[in-house]
Parts: structure tokens; C-alpha cells; sequence
């Protein structure tokens, strides 16, 4: 019997020791996933600080590109102020022109409204009867913008309708 009890108790320590060992590896574990959600929460903040950085150049980019835009605005104020009116159509020209350079520098483009009513970028306002094809654009009433392949706001047209047929018999 002494054998028997020599060998439970070997049995025992076995186990304890396991139970230690695995109690140790648990808590190495727990370590682990501690700093490697300590690591996420740190990369999470500082991709939050770069992202909110990058905006701020950008907006900061695009006011500097407006800052002639706004001289322009000032100086053809003045014109108004003293009544040239040549000087002050000049000056809105070249206020509208220094815009339209900025903004397509930023990638802003016109929508083309040449040809057919395309639903995706264009919006029909109208229908009217036209000798031109039916569904084509005939008016532009407010152009729309693209900015690289979004539409930030789609051309405002009139677009082609059937031409009207007068009533049977009447020929005039």
C-alpha cells in the first residue's frame, strides 16, 4: 500500500505542477493581449490625430488657393465703389476665372451636357418639344460639377421631348 500511496502523491504533484504551468501561461497570455490592445488603442488615437491633421492641410491648401480669389472679390468692389463699369465686369471676369482656376486645380470639372440626358449626372428640370432627338439636352439651366469621378452636383437641363402633332385634320 505505501506504494500505492507514494504513487498518488507523485499523481498529485504532477498535477499541481501542470496546474502551475498553465496558470503561468494563462497570465503570460492575458499580457500579451493586454499590450496588444494597449499597441490597437495607441495606433487607433494616432491615426485619428494624422487623419484630423491631413484634413486641416488640405482646408488649409484650399483657403490659400482662395486668398486671390478673395483679393479680386476686393477689388472689383472698389471698382463699383467709384462706378467704372468696365473696370467692374473686368474685375468680376477675373474674380470668376481665378475660382474656376482654383477649383479645377483642386479637380473640380464641369459635367458635359452635350448629347444625351444621362440620369447618373444630369437632372431633368423640363421635358419640352424639340426638332432636336428626343431625350437630348437643349438647355443647360444650372451647370453641375464633378470632383475627381462624384458627382457633388449633377447639371440642371431641359431635355428633348416628342414634337407636338396637331390634331387629326387640322394641317396648319
Amino acid at each position: 500500500m505505501p506504494e500505492e500511496v507514494e504513487n498518488s502523491e507523485e499523481e498529485l504533484v504532477e498535477e499541481i505542477d501542470e496546474t502551475e504551468a498553465l496558470r503561468a501561461e494563462n497570465e503570460e497570455l492575458i499580457d500579451t493581449l493586454q499590450r496588444v490592445k494597449a499597441e490597437f488603442d495607441n495606433y487607433r488615437k494616432r491615426a485619428a490625430r494624422d487623419q484630423a491633421s491631413l484634413v486641416a492641410r488640405a482646408h488649409e491648401r484650399l483657403v490659400k488657393e482662395l486668398l486671390p480669389v478673395l483679393d479680386d472679390l476686393e477689388r472689383a468692389l472698389g471698382a463699383a465703389e467709384q462706378h467704372e463699369e468696365a473696370k467692374l465686369e473686368d474685375g468680376v471676369r477675373l474674380v470668376h476665372r481665378s475660382l474656376a482656376d482654383a477649383l479645377s486645380r483642386e479637380g473640380l470639372a464641369e459635367i458635359d451636357t452635350d448629347g444625351k440626358f444621362d440620369p447618373h449626372v444630369h437632372e431633368a428640370l423640363l421635358t419640352q418639344p424639340s426638332e432636336a432627338e428626343e431625350g437630348s439636352v437643349i438647355e443647360v439651366l444650372q451647370r453641375g460639377y464633378k470632383l475627381g469621378d462624384r458627382v457633388l452636383r449633377p447639371a440642371r437641363v431641359v431635355v428633348a421631348g416628342p414634337t407636338e402633332t396637331p390634331p387629326d385634320g387640322d394641317t396648319t
